[in-house]
């Protein structure tokens, strides 16, 4: 497979071989104790902003998809209770949203046992302050 990413991996003849996967400098992956392998974006959650809280459904993160839903209708609830119906014409909890969700993310997979699957993720996610040694 060949590497986009330039960083000298392009002679990986095991497909299947995840310590070599090519990743944006971005990316970390984190793996629990069973083996299972997660990868995420650490940062700005551009695909929450646009879509809101339909990419945590895709991930299977039920529990900040119905956090972000519950959120979400509370600040209609209030803008439409106080008649603030001019802060409903931006979506404002998609921005909060997308600045927060991907630590959220990784956060909720720290708590059920999941940890940095290696060196370079690890400095990623502590530079991130996302994960503490």
């Amino acid at each position: 497979m060949q590497n986009p990413f330039g960083n000298n991996n392009d002679n990986d003849q095991n497909p299947f071989n995840l310590n070599n996967l090519p990743l944006p400098p971005n990316y970390a992956k984190i793996v629990n104790d069973q083996g299972d392998l997660r990868i995420a974006k650490v940062g700005f959650s551009w695909t929450t902003l646009w879509f809101g809280p339909i990419p945590a459904l895709f991930r299977g993160d039920y529990y900040n998809f119905i956090l972000m839903i519950v959120l979400d209708l509370d600040y209609v609830l209030v803008a439409m209770f106080f008649g603030l119906n001019w802060l409903l014409e931006f979506p404002w909890p998609s921005i909060v949203f997308g600045f927060f969700y991907n630590m959220m993310y990784f956060k909720h997979l720290f708590n059920k046992g999941y940890h940095p699957a290696d060196q370079r993720s690890r400095e990623l996610l502590t530079r991130a302050r996302y994960w503490k040694e």
